[in-house]
């Protein structure tokens, strides 16, 4: 009988000779070889402060190195921080609201070549293709096939 020192706690145990040869006997018990498996780290939520377990793999994976309790707090944080202003999704230099202009200037939801009037086939067309241009004068509606024609011709 070999006498060890467990890797975890530093009790002392017996192993047998032959398991010492072939690296065996290294902890007291199954808790204390369960806790040297683990090889994370315990981080605070980058959104909410909550305490969170990581183990190696994720931070390979991580780009940002921001890590979440929950893809609520990560949604969350990623609409706060990413999504807002020039970094949202549908940000064409600060001009994307052309429904509420054309509804605030009082032009009737109809399309303006074939008449159409379901809205929900109705786009907006401004007139001379630049979309930061967006005089009363220079946007129209169009149904969806009339925007298309459009700006195949």
């Amino acid at each position: 009988m070999v006498q060890r020192k467990c890797k975890v706690c530093g009790k002392k145990i017996w192993i047998k000779a032959y398991h010492a040869k072939k690296g065996w006997g290294k902890f007291c018990s199954k808790k204390c070889q369960g806790k040297a498996q683990v090889k994370g780290k315990w981080l605070n939520c980058d959104y909410c402060g909550e305490k969170v377990y990581r183990t190696p793999k994720d931070f390979k994976r991580s780009k940002s190195r921001k890590f979440f309790c929950s893809i609520n707090c990560h949604c969350s944080w990623e609409n706060k921080n990413k999504r807002c202003g020039e970094n949202a999704p549908n940000w064409i230099a600060g001009q994307t609201v052309y429904r509420a202009l054309l509804k605030r200037y009082g032009k009737k939801e109809l399309c303006q070549k074939c008449g159409i009037r379901d809205k929900r086939v109705l786009v907006v067309h401004h007139i001379d293709s630049n979309r930061k241009n967006n005089s009363p004068k220079n946007l129209e509606w169009l149904c969806r096939n009339c925007h298309c024609i459009v700006h195949l011709q």
